[in-house]
């Protein structure tokens, strides 16, 4: 392993970009273009050396010089000073990236999947090799987020850290909430916008969110929590008849990235770290969040509450972050000294969704018949699981059906233990069409 890269000796600093698409382009260009403001911020120039994409005759969203691109991603990580990956994905990134390191580069990353995947390995490296790893456009796109939580609020104690952290699921609920539009509707809505990909997979059930949970998690808690950690429910359950109920009770449904200190139940500090649609009260500071924005809403022993908006994805937003990180390593560069790591002092463990308690959505349609309200309390009841409110809606006998009702119940925290054996004894009682839902409450 060759010694890190910690002065500068010749006033210049080599760059190598992996990558090139929407943010990748963005990047170039800025490096380009402002070069001269760069050095002044930074004491030293940045040289962008090269940048290696898998086609040099590939289409871009901006005029670079033919002369900068590459297919050896390989040869311009090993003449690198910084390294800045954005190629996504698992492999090459991972490769490279460890490749970059062993080197003594600095590394500025914004692959949240990589990072959720395996994060812990990539900081256990660079801890090693006393490089720095950056990664603030892994989350949240152009918002300041990673930095402040890791930096700003290092001497305070985070509890819990909730998040509108993907653009596409917040467009399509957005829309669905404003218009009364299906989630097929909005989705296709989405998609022709551009808020959406061909498939959109990864946004919709949740993954995403859930990579960026990981992250948020790990830095908050000052643990490594990857993955497998997080709960993932995506959105594609939620009706049009959701939205509009929530909405009659004061609620807005948002897909949320929680990862929130708790105690186990031996009284030990635990974290539950989870992605699921949420309810949101009208006037909580998330529910206002709009489109494709994103927004990060933290809590803090002594801080209090803090929230952090802005574009949450796209080419210039998000290269706005990848160069924030660059610029910082850089300077530290010119400064001398270690790289800057994370402080994962803590070993936290996660905690099963079992142990998250919460307030509770639940949608039932039931058989209108006398006592039919009676008996589903005493269920909630019997399972230690309060009922705060209930509305009801009947619908009159047809040709096609006995007179039945619409339940809405919004429940008092709970556990989430509780509430699925409460949930598993209503749906076997005979006067329960179906559980049309069953969604989580923050905000109370």
């Amino acid at each position: 392993m060759n010694a890190p890269h910690t002065t500068v000796s010749d006033g210049t600093l080599r760059v190598a970009l992996l990558g090139c698409g929407n943010v990748g382009s963005q990047v170039a260009r800025i490096l380009l273009e402002d070069a001269d403001n760069l050095a002044a911020r930074i004491g030293a120039r940045l040289e962008l050396t090269g940048i290696a994409v898998r086609s040099i005759d590939a289409p871009r969203e901006a005029e670079l010089p033919r002369e900068l691109f590459t297919t050896d991603a390989e040869s311009l990580v090993e003449g690198a000073d910084i390294v800045i990956e954005l190629m996504g994905g698992i492999e090459p990134a991972r490769t490279l990236i460890l490749r970059a390191i062993d080197h003594g580069a600095t590394v500025v990353t914004g692959n949240k999947a990589l990072l959720a995947q395996d994060g812990p390995t990539l900081y256990e490296r660079a801890d090693a090799a006393h490089v720095q790893l950056s990664y603030e456009a892994a989350v949240a796109g152009a918002i300041p987020i990673l930095r402040p939580i890791r930096d700003s609020l290092s001497g305070d104690r985070i509890t819990r850290v909730l998040g509108i952290v993907n653009g596409t699921t917040n467009y399509i609920l957005d829309q669905m909430d404003s218009t009364g539009a299906q989630f097929a509707d909005a989705l296709a809505d989405a998609q022709r916008l551009g808020y959406a990909e061909a498939d959109p997979t990864a946004d919709i059930e949740g993954y995403d969110a859930a990579a960026k949970a990981a992250i948020l998690a790990s830095l908050s808690f000052h643990t490594r929590f990857a993955l497998e950690n997080v709960h993932c429910q995506g959105i594609t359950s939620v009706s049009a008849e959701d939205i509009s109920a929530a909405k009659d009770a004061g609620y807005v449904i948002k897909l949320l990235a929680i990862a929130e200190l708790l105690k186990d139940e031996a009284g030990d500090d635990g974290v539950s770290v989870r992605v699921h649609p949420t309810l949101l009260p009208r006037e909580h500071p998330l529910a206002a969040v709009r489109g494709a924005f994103n927004a990060v809403f933290v809590e803090a022993e002594n801080a209090g509450e803090l929230m952090f908006y802005g574009q949450g994805a796209g080419g210039t937003p998000t290269a706005s972050a990848v160069l924030g990180d660059v610029v910082s390593a850089a300077r530290r560069m010119v400064l001398g000294g270690p790289g800057r790591t994370e402080t994962t002092t803590g070993h936290v463990p996660a905690l099963s969704i079992d142990m998250v308690n919460t307030s509770y959505y639940i949608g039932l349609d039931v058989a209108d018949q006398p006592g039919v309200l009676a008996r589903i309390a005493q269920l909630f009841a019997e399972h230690g699981v309060s009922i705060e409110t209930m509305r009801q809606t009947i619908h009159p006998a047809s040709d096609v059906g006995a007179a039945s009702a619409e339940l809405r119940i919004v429940t008092h925290r709970a556990t989430e233990s509780a509430l699925a054996t409460t949930v598993k004894h209503i749906q076997d009682l005979d006067v329960i069409n179906a559980v049309t839902s069953v969604l989580r409450v923050e905000g109370l």
